[in-house]
């Protein structure tokens, strides 16, 4: 396809080379000669490059025996293939059975279009339902020659063993802080954001191109405020109220971007589908919302407790540990009254309110919670 030569069968995956597992796996399968397994599990943390290679491969796959291959990459990233499904969770936190029934499971029966296969994705395998997970196991068990799944995860052990064993792994590592500051740079950022982004992403390049951006900006603004505040006993002027307005205003972007989509496909449907499409859209929009509201706050609250695990790396004697020194300077004095063991307990406090944001509790109250309960673990009440 596109220039790829039967020498160099791995120039159709860019970007293999940075994970030695995958390139391992997918390499051998590859077409003309490769024999391709009918499910893979992609897994890996996100801004590994999952989702881009599990694109480039469904080219490959979708290419092999086209008429013309050498458009098929171009129209599978636009995502106008017909041979290609890619689903998403359309549930504010989890995967629905209408999300895969007809796309997938029905889809499945149906022979190619116009390739010699059908490719379906999955993302966030994990957030499937025991409902949804069960109708995908027969697909999985049985599923006609021409089909190739591809599921995409966080963590294998996240997604239910009996659709895990089912597929083949493959294994996506996180990118080196440095190799996330060279792509940094390559955008335009200034070395030393650059080099603060990509710590405190963990490895997500996507996360820490945003992190780089405006809005990922004054999400660090908020949280870093939000933190002092609460180990500080400054909360009165409620400090978590910039990361809730925060989290709503991505709510509503999202929202409005499937009202757009909604406005688009009007255009192109007759008018006794609109009721129905006009219905399914609001209740999307309505999942949309509250999906990307909770995910902005974890976001945030992320933020928040790698600001507390740096205090506690200066509390212990390890500045050198922060993923940003920099900032360290401004703890001077702060800290020193602070012992490890309550910024331990602190962290722990927050990474336990992300936790709950995903099971659908008050997101004001939750951080409203969280708030108080760290001003009294470094604020103790006087006796």
């Amino acid at each position: 396809m596109g220039g790829v030569t039967l020498a160099d069968p791995l120039a159709a995956l860019p970007g293999i080379d940075a994970h030695p597992h995958a390139r391992a796996v997918l390499g051998p399968a590859l077409p003309p000669h490769g024999s391709p397994s009918h499910a893979y599990l992609f897994h890996g943390p996100p801004g590994s490059g999952k989702r881009a290679l599990a694109r480039s491969f469904a080219a490959a796959l979708l290419a092999d025996g086209a008429v013309d291959p050498t458009t098929v990459a171009e129209r599978v990233a636009r995502g106008s293939h017909p041979d290609l499904v890619w689903v998403r969770p359309s549930g504010a936190a989890e995967m629905l059975v209408s999300d895969i029934d007809e796309p997938v499971i029905a889809g499945a029966t149906r022979t190619p279009f116009e390739s010699t296969r059908r490719v379906f994705v999955i993302e966030s395998a994990q957030t499937m339902n025991d409902q949804a997970a069960n109708r995908m196991l027969k697909t999985l068990e049985e599923p006609p020659s021409f089909v190739h799944l591809i599921l995409l995860a966080e963590r294998p052990q996240d997604v239910l063993a009996t659709i895990t064993s089912r597929c083949q792994a493959v294994r996506f590592d996180p990118l080196s802080s440095e190799a996330i500051q060279a792509r940094l740079r390559d955008d335009g950022v200034a070395e030393a954001d650059a080099t603060d982004c990509a710590r405190l992403a963990l490895g997500d390049v996507t996360f820490a191109q945003w992190l780089a951006g405006a809005q990922g900006q004054a999400l660090r603004a908020d949280a870093e405020t939000f933190a002092r505040c609460c180990v500080e006993g400054e909360t009165a002027h409620r400090p978590w109220l910039a990361l809730i307005d925060r989290a709503k205003a991505a709510g509503e972007l999202a929202g409005e971007e499937i009202k757009d989509r909604l406005a688009r496909e009007l255009e192109l449907l007759p008018k006794k589908e609109h009721r129905r499409l006009e219905r399914e859209a609001t209740e999307a929009e309505r999942r949309s919302q509250r999906r990307e509201r909770t995910s902005a706050l974890g976001r945030g609250l992320h933020l928040t407790e790698l600001w507390l695990r740096d205090a506690w790396c200066q509390a212990l004697g390890a500045s050198e540990l922060a993923y940003v020194p920099g900032r360290l300077k401004t703890l001077n004095g702060e800290t020193s009254a602070f012992e490890p063991r309550r910024l331990s307990e602190g962290i722990e406090l927050v990474a336990e309110t992300r936790m709950r944001l995903a099971v659908n509790v008050s997101e004001e109250l939750a951080l409203e919670a969280l708030a108080y309960r760290l001003q009294r673990l470094f604020v103790p009440a006087p006796d």
